[in-house]
This record gives C-alpha cells, sequence and structure tokens, in this order.
C-alpha cells in the first residue's frame, strides 16, 4: 500500500482514504434538520446541566437531605451532570457542522463517556429499587456506609463494562446517523457479537429484572397493608404515606428512564441481529435523543414529588415563609434518622392460632396475630377487652 510511486496508481487510495477514516463528512440530513437538531441537543444539554446541578446544590446546602437514600439521587444527578457537560457538547458540535468534526479519540472518548454514565445510572436505579425493597418489605433502614459501598461497585461495575471495548472486546465506532459514537453493534466478528450479548444481559436485562422483582414485592406489601387499615394509628398513617411516595418517585424516575432507553436498545438490537437495513439515519436519531433526554426528568422528579426538595429550592430561592414551615417540620425531619417501629397485633381471647400478616414499611411493621403475645404498657392496660396493642419502639 505505501509503496505506489506511479502516477497511476497512486490518484486511487487517496480519495478512499477519507471516506474511510471519515464516516460522516457527508452530510445525512439536511441543513435545517441539522439546526433543528443543535437546538434540541442544546435544550436538552441545558436542562440537564441546570436541573442536575440544582440538586447537587440542594444536597450540599441543606443537612436534611444528607440521608442514605438521597445519596443515590445525587449519584445519578452527576452522572447526568456529566452527560450534558461531555456528551450533549460533542453532538452539538457536530450539529453545527453537519457531520462528526472530532478524531478517532473523540469518538472513542463520546462513546465510553456516554455508556459509562449511562450504566451508572440504571445500576443507580437499580440499588434505589433494591433499598426501598429492603426497606418496605424486610423494615431494614440503610445507612451511609452502605450506600457509598453500593455507589463504589457500581462505579467499578460500570467501569468493567466500558473499558473492554478499549482493550479489544468490541470498539467504539461512529453510529449510523454520524452525530455520535457507540458501541460497534454492526460487527458479525463472534468476539464483537458476544460483547454485544453480554452487554444487554449485564447492564439492560438484569437490572431491569431485579427492579420488577423489588417492585413486585413491594406492590405485594402494599396490598396486604390494607388487611389492616382498622389497626392504623395516625402516626403510622403519616409513616406509611411518606414511605409509599417515595416509593411512587423512585418508581417514576426508573420507568421514565427506561422510556426513553428503551427505543435506543431496540434500535441497537435490530442492527446487531442483521436488520440495518431498516435503520436508516432518521431512525436512528431520533431514539439517540430521545435517550440523551433522560437527563433532564430526574431533577424534576425530585422536586415535584418530595416535599423536603421542594421546601429546600423554595428557602433557596429566598422565600421567607417557609421558613416557618421548616422549623415546624424539622422535629420529625431530624428524627427520621432513627424510625420507628410501630407493631400492631390483634388478639381475641380463646382465639386459635391464625395466620401472621407482616407489612413493613421501613420502619413500619404490622403484625396480625392471634397466638403472639405482647407486654403492654400500663398506660394502655385499660382497654382490656379487645386487645389491640399498639406499641412503638425504636428501630
Amino acid at each position: 500500500m505505501p509503496a505506489g510511486n506511479g502516477t497511476g496508481t497512486s490518484s486511487r487510495p487517496e480519495p478512499a482514504a477519507p471516506e474511510q477514516e471519515v464516516p460522516g463528512e457527508r452530510p445525512l440530513f439536511s441543513a435545517g434538520t441539522y439546526e433543528l437538531l443543535a437546538l434540541l441537543v442544546a435544550t436538552i444539554g441545558m436542562l440537564g446541566l441546570c436541573n442536575n446541578l440544582l440538586v447537587l446544590v440542594l444536597y450540599y446546602k441543606f443537612k436534611r437531605l444528607r440521608t442514605p437514600t438521597n445519596l443515590f439521587l445525587v449519584n445519578i444527578s452527576l452522572s447526568d451532570l456529566l452527560v450534558s457537560v461531555f456528551g450533549v457538547s460533542l453532538t452539538f458540535m457536530s450539529c453545527l457542522r453537519s457531520r462528526w468534526v472530532w478524531d478517532s479519540a473523540g469518538c472513542v472518548w463520546d462513546g465510553f463517556s456516554s455508556s459509562l454514565f449511562g450504566i451508572v445510572s440504571i445500576m443507580t436505579l437499580t440499588a434505589l429499587a433494591y433499598e426501598r425493597y429492603i426497606r418496605v418489605v424486610h423494615a431494614k433502614v440503610i445507612d451511609f456506609s452502605w450506600s457509598w459501598r453500593a455507589i463504589t461497585y457500581i462505579w467499578l461495575y460500570s467501569l468493567a463494562w466500558t473499558g473492554a471495548p478499549l482493550l479489544g472486546w468490541n470498539r467504539y465506532t461512529l453510529e449510523i446517523h454520524g452525530l455520535g459514537c457507540s458501541v460497534d453493534w454492526k460487527s458479525k466478528d463472534p468476539n464483537d457479537t458476544s460483547f454485544v450479548l453480554l452487554f444487554f444481559l449485564g447492564c439492560l436485562v438484569a437490572p431491569v429484572g431485579i427492579m420488577a422483582y423489588c417492585y413486585g414485592h413491594i406492590l405485594h406489601a402494599v396490598r396486604m397493608l390494607r388487611c389492616v387499615e382498622d389497626f392504623q394509628t395516625v402516626q403510622v398513617i403519616k409513616l406509611l404515606k411518606y414511605e409509599k411516595k417515595v416509593a411512587k418517585m423512585c418508581f417514576l424516575m426508573i420507568s421514565t428512564f427506561l422510556i426513553c432507553w428503551m427505543p435506543y436498545a431496540v434500535v441497537s438490537l435490530l442492527i446487531t441481529y442483521g436488520y440495518s437495513n431498516l435503520v436508516t439515519p432518521t431512525v436512528a436519531i431520533i431514539p439517540s435523543f430521545f435517550a440523551k433526554s433522560s437527563t433532564a426528568y430526574n431533577p424534576v422528579i425530585y422536586i415535584f414529588m418530595s416535599r423536603k426538595f421542594r421546601h429546600c429550592l423554595l428557602q433557596l430561592l429566598c422565600f421567607r415563609l417557609m421558613r416557618f414551615q421548616r422549623t415546624m417540620k424539622e422535629t420529625p425531619a431530624t428524627g427520621s434518622d432513627k424510625p420507628i417501629r410501630p407493631i400492631v397485633m390483634s388478639q381475641k381471647a380463646g382465639d386459635r392460632p391464625k395466620k401472621k400478616v407482616t407489612f413493613s414499611s421501613s420502619s413500619v411493621i404490622f403484625i396480625i396475630t392471634s397466638d403472639d403475645t405482647e407486654q403492654m404498657d400500663d398506660s394502655s392496660k385499660h382497654n382490656e377487652t379487645k386487645v389491640n396493642v399498639i406499641q412503638v419502639k425504636p428501630l
């Protein structure tokens, strides 16, 4: 190849080389479409940057937000913020130039960073679902050491998958639409296809399966709660409403993430299994941008569904009227570090042993049984006709 010194042979390789090295040289869309894509990706990047930065600032400034659960939310916001800074900026510049303007190193970085932060997000959502599961179903409260260990494992796990293409197991290459890079989905090499298959299993199927298992058991536990509604106190109901609301917030975050990323996963699988003729640049660009938009949604979900985040945001924006509400609710907020465990039992004299029904919501456990006995306080011994014992113990 380099030895072509003749006049007839030297003119042919030169035009072919740029075609292979710069696959995005020729515009795939019209000029107006590129301008629209640039505006869209700039909007996604600015929303993701501002919203996630706001969550990090709120977590830093307000101590009441510094809980082990919120640490997972901060980890998601950090990964989404990095996507907004690194991933979106490269795509934005390419939209302005109507082609991929970065070299091969830029392509590798774009594919690596986008994959890394995306896996961190879905694995953090999986850990958050598991945290809800052990709180609601098993009444176990995690601490900061548990959260930090989980986050460390999440980043190491994500680095292992995204580092594999850098070591020769598959590679990062330009996508069909020419505005971003990702794993080589089109390669038919057994080494590359094996990575794609295991990549989907380890970074999509397994996390989604774990989340479905956790929220299935949470839903089952919530339904069991209806059996004991007559035995609930006001304090128990407040705790249950809080736990159910947090579970709904986490479920909405997971659903939004999957809705944003599933079209991209489907398109990638179509390319992998030989249906690339169905995936045009227009078909490929829509799921790609839709997946990037997930970086802007989670902070909005936090603020709209979390009362603590809303109050802290209003206080940050200098709404002095919120001070009174903050002082009124500061005691239960700080007391949530040592949650309580109400135990509700129903027992009638002469009843035979019946099945035990247990519902636990973070720090709340309901037990309906007829064979368990519990020592009552002196203040509650005056109700001896129908023994509905309610005890509040520290967890």
